[in-house]
């Protein structure tokens, strides 16, 4: 005997009327009605279902295989592609690779769901609960603000031995399209300096930067609290350059920024995986010479207004004052020997032509990205020389020494 398959309720309804019509309880022409078929229709059913049974009520193809089903040969061929090649990747990046690089076009459901046969993709079903935040328009106009972060992550996947590296990229707030980008070791003073300085060589001086409250962005609360005059030494780049900053209280308020890493993290690094990238520097190009460009081409949109509020600097700005400003910069005393200690090591201050300099002037340190050391006195660069803490604690001021004036 043939199974019978499960029937819905609006099967089992029909049903019912067509027996009620069988048994004469009804006409055929009240069940024409009650169905809103014709009664010819009704006359067919009846015969199929004295012929066939209840199951005469199953669509003739249940259980056959689709018109616009893909042939077998492609659906094998494709398994084998995504587990052996794309197994991590997903389905909007997967089908993509599938076309550019095997010639497969097919929609994004169908491959979709053949990821989900074979285990590769798990639906998101969760329901989470979110705090309410209001939506913010974003900016009209390219430049006007600048959304900036760093995101940790194993970008390498092991390769060239770096376990875990920093993407530093700044994204448009108005446009979306990432404006600069670039991996680091980490997401510290100099790394951040040396980004912005390629950033404003590249584009110029954006008004505004959004951030999040890092410490290499922000002072903590308790110190801004006591003091709001105190600046990061982030905050004073800003601050000397006329960069605006603007601090975010949450991840999901410079969502823009965080959206894009989501997406690199998917699909910038099967894109390293491919190419075999393995070093920083081989990435740092790649990114800048290609993949910049290809995913603003994706996923950009127009500013509602054209332009550019960029501020270019001149040539003498970029050259001669901007590289002493994006660096590191504390102060130090001078000693009655003419040194100064910093970070565990001695400069000696050397005569220097036009500058006078006497024991307890305030001397400024600027570490600049490349960890180079340049001394300034009055903003004015001393030369000076590094010496070990042997060789400094051997040396003996003496009268002349402490009322030396370098002229």
């Amino acid at each position: 005997m043939e199974k019978l398959l499960p029937m819905s309720q609006k099967q089992l309804n029909k049903l019912d009327i067509l027996k009620r019509t069988s048994r004469k309880e009804i006409t055929q022409e009240h069940a024409a009605r009650l169905l809103k078929v014709r009664s010819r229709t009704i006359r067919r059913q009846l015969n199929r279902l004295d012929l066939e049974g209840p199951g005469c009520l199953h669509h003739g193809l249940i259980g056959q295989p689709s018109n616009n089903s893909l042939p077998q040969k492609e659906v094998l061929k494709i398994e084998k592609l995504l587990k052996n090649k794309y197994p991590d990747f997903s389905s909007t990046l997967a089908t993509e690779k599938l076309d550019e690089i095997h010639g497969i076009k097919r929609d994004i459901k169908t491959i979709r769901s053949i990821q989900v046969r074979l285990g590769l993709f798990q639906p998101h079903r969760q329901i989470k609960k979110v705090k309410h935040r209001q939506w913010r328009i974003p900016k009209s106009t390219f430049g006007e603000l600048v959304q900036f972060d760093g995101s940790y992550h194993d970008w390498f996947e092991g390769r060239g031995g770096i376990k875990e590296a920093c993407l530093l990229l700044a994204v448009d707030d108005a446009t979306g399209k990432i404006v600069h980008a670039k991996f680091a070791f980490h997401e510290g003073v100099l790394p951040v300096m040396d980004f912005w300085l390629e950033y404003i060589n590249i584009k110029g001086i954006p008004k505004e930067i959004y951030l999040d409250r890092f410490s290499t962005y922000s002072m903590n609360v308790k110190l801004a609290k006591e003091n709001p005059d105190t600046l990061t030494q982030f905050e004073r780049v800003c601050k000397e350059v006329g960069m605006g900053v603007v601090h975010a209280y949450s991840s999901q308020a410079k969502g823009r920024v965080e959206r894009k890493f989501k997406t690199l993290q998917d699909r910038l690094v099967k894109e390293m995986r491919l190419r075999n990238i393995c070093s920083i520097q081989e990435a740092n190009e790649f990114l800048v010479n290609e993949y910049i460009e290809i995913i603003n081409n994706k996923f950009s949109v127009e500013a509602r207004h054209e332009g550019d509020l960029h501020r270019k600097p001149n040539k003498h700005e970029l050259t001669n004052i901007f590289p002493y400003i994006f660096c590191r910069q504390n102060s130090r005393v001078i000693q009655n020997d003419f040194t100064i200690s910093y970070k565990n090591i001695w400069l000696q201050i050397l005569p220097t032509k036009r500058m006078a300099i006497r024991p307890k002037e305030v001397a400024w340190v600027h570490e600049m990205p490349d960890e180079s050391l340049h001394v300034f006195i009055r903003n004015k660069k001393a030369n000076h020389a590094i010496i070990s803490k042997q060789t400094r604690n051997k040396m003996k001021p003496t009268k002349q020494l402490k009322t030396l004036i370098y002229s």
